[in-house]
């Protein structure tokens, strides 16, 4: 996994939150039995009076603490929705004042402890917590919401406010005449505030700057744009991506079959351009998009890309669209092609089959872990397979089918690229024959984006070259459980003995990668259904094998993606902000508390 796989894989700390109706419902059981223990541990209660005095005081919580967060809730969710900016959902807002409440409870049942053994003053306590989740909320209200920090501020007064209100009107409702007491409780709610304001303000200030001075953008808009993403299927991060954006110039490579009558049969597309960098954003469902942008059966693999390739708008991937059409009429079509060979040298292995004037290249590192190689990589092995065979297209792809923990991309120097080079050094251009080609696709509906397959689901192809059958799978995945490639090929081989050779790849998609379980390699859930839906798959491809002729050809594309120098950017900035919060974050805060509980008590 990439080191920028790994800031988007920050996803996975987020969680699917309940309705509004269950969080309501939490509210009213949470704060009725707040209320209910905080009278009933008192020490000397007769037993006759518990059941009274936990009813009475479960209904006093319910008032105290409850209802004012169930208001709360509500106003906050429309104050958010009123400044129009990032749309905060009920159930959102209702969970955020639960998550309030939920300390506010925590600290006042404390509280009620210690002052059994300590003479404390319980309302202190409330006021303590009520400062607490003023802090928490504002925070998290700026922070998510796109908003400005006096907005989300204000807003996160409410429910603070709203509980310290109810505990007038309940605890001093009888002395509400003189006003002394109330006073001294808003006079030392507002200091406190202002002074929990100005720490959250100046902790903010201190780690935005790297990120705007490096970005140009706010580390807290990128922050709230992503959640939107996550959360919601917004898009809206693109037009921040977008400004942020390099030009580029990269490769598409294509195979293109047509029937005996003319008509195109299937394409197969292997663009130098990466899928990400998470879920529908820029080009996270690229093998899905260009495939039913195209008139005819479409495979995309994954080529040669690493996250400095995301395009960073969806718009971005019509550019390739728009290439690949230019280059369909125009190609030269022969019924020429290879039987598939496969070299290896250590860990390397290169699967090779030439079609027409050009040749289809897999690499893969299986059963040994990888991810992405570099377009620098692939080029130079392009070049290299083109000097030694004499082909005029180098259709590479990375098969990207076997990954266990975190893998860096393939940069050149290392050890492995060595290894891909001697490979490829052991390829010979074989005879060429007449070819049959047969085809089957599958959305497999029954496992869900969350466990790991895509909108593309299985798309198979078979070739038939002078009597050698070669099979080719293509799951719309993100990279593969290692061994699940082997264990696929196992099943294979036991019902279709007839096969020769077959390759497993993934798309290498980033639509699985959200919130709702991102990173999930195929294989690794429903590992059942795949292989009976692969198996069942192979029979109908077998079924419809036909005489073809085939075209190569290899397009450049300019679009403006990530670039190797923002994402550089973007990713230590970010490492650099997390180690300088791990700092400053218990500083600024724990001084802060420190004097908001020396002013209150």
């Amino acid at each position: 996994m990439a080191i920028s796989d790994r800031v988007v894989s920050l996803s996975k700390y987020m969680v699917t939150l309940p309705k509004t109706k269950i969080s309501v419902f939490i509210i009213i059981i949470l704060s009725f039995l707040t209320g209910a223990i905080a009278d009933c541990i008192i020490p000397g209660i007769p037993l006759n009076e518990i059941v009274y005095l936990f009813i009475a005081g479960g209904a006093g919580g319910f008032f105290l603490f409850g209802l004012p967060t169930i208001i709360s809730g509500t106003i906050i969710h429309s104050s958010v929705n009123s400044l129009k900016k990032r749309h905060m959902k009920l159930k959102q807002a209702m969970f955020l004042a639960l998550v309030g409440m939920f300390f506010v409870c925590l600290i006042y049942i404390i509280g009620v402890i210690i002052s059994i053994f300590i003479p404390i003053q319980i309302d202190s306590v409330l006021l303590l917590a009520t400062l607490f989740i003023f802090a928490i909320e504002a925070l998290i209200l700026w922070s998510t919401s796109n908003i400005k920090y006096y907005q989300g501020v204000l807003i996160a007064v409410i429910q603070p406010l709203l509980i310290l209100s109810m505990n007038v009107l309940v605890n001093y409702f009888e002395v509400a005449t003189s006003g002394s007491m109330v006073l001294a409780l808003y006079t030392k709610a507002i200091v406190g505030a202002i002074l929990l304001a100005i720490a959250i303000y100046a902790f903010i200030a201190i780690i935005q700057s790297p990120i705007k001075n490096n970005l140009g953008v706010g580390g807290l808009e990128l922050l709230s744009l992503f959640i939107a993403q996550v959360s919601e299927g917004s898009n809206a991060l693109e037009t921040v991506f977008d400004e942020m954006g390099e030009e580029i110039t990269t490769s598409v490579g294509i195979i293109s079959f047509k029937t005996m009558d003319g008509n195109i049969k299937a394409n197969y597309i292997s663009p130098c351009i990466h899928p990400g960098p998470v879920g529908s954003i820029g080009g996270g469902n690229l093998p899905t998009i260009i495939a039913n942008k195209l008139d005819d059966f479409t495979i995309v693999a994954h080529g040669a890309a690493t996250h400095d390739f995301n395009p960073v708008a969806q718009k971005e991937l019509d550019k390739i669209v728009e290439k690949i059409d230019e280059a369909l009429p125009n190609m030269q079509y022969k019924d020429s092609a290879s039987k598939f060979q496969r070299v290896e040298y250590e860990d390397a292995k290169i699967g090779v089959q030439f079609f027409n004037d050009g040749c289809l290249e897999l690499t893969t590192f299986a059963p040994n872990p990888g991810d992405d190689i570099d377009y620098g990589v692939g080029l130079s092995l392009m070049y290299e397979t083109k000097a030694l065979t004499g082909v005029r297209d180098v259709i590479f792809v990375d098969c990207h089918n076997c990954l266990n923990g975190n893998w860096e991309r393939l940069l050149a120097g290392h050890k492995r690229v060595y290894e891909l080079e001697q490979a490829v050094a052991k390829i010979q251009k074989p005879s060429m024959h007449p070819i049959r080609v047969g085809c089957s696709y599958d959305p497999i509906d029954e496992i869900a984006v969350r466990d790991g397959i895509g909108e593309s689901g299985l798309k198979v192809m078979i070739t038939e070259v002078d009597n050698q059958l070669m099979l080719y799978l293509v799951y719309d995945g993100n990279n593969m459980k290692q061994h699940f490639r082997e264990e696929l090929m196992d099943e294979i081989h036991e019902k279709y003995p007839q096969i020769d050779m077959m390759e497993v790849m993934t798309t290498d998609t980033h639509l699985v990668n959200t919130i709702s379980g991102g990173g999930v390699t195929v294989g690794t859930r429903s590992s059942d259904i795949l292989i009976d839906k692969t198996l069942h798959l192979i029979g109908e491809a077998l079924d419809d094998l036909s005489d073809v002729f085939v075209a190569t050809d290899t397009v450049h594309v300019n679009l403006k993606t990530f670039g190797p120098n923002h994402t550089t950017e973007l990713v230590t900035t970010i490492a650099s902000v997390v180690s300088v919060s791990k700092l400053l974050a218990p500083v600024i805060f724990i001084t802060a508390i420190i004097l908001v509980t020396i002013w209150i008590f």
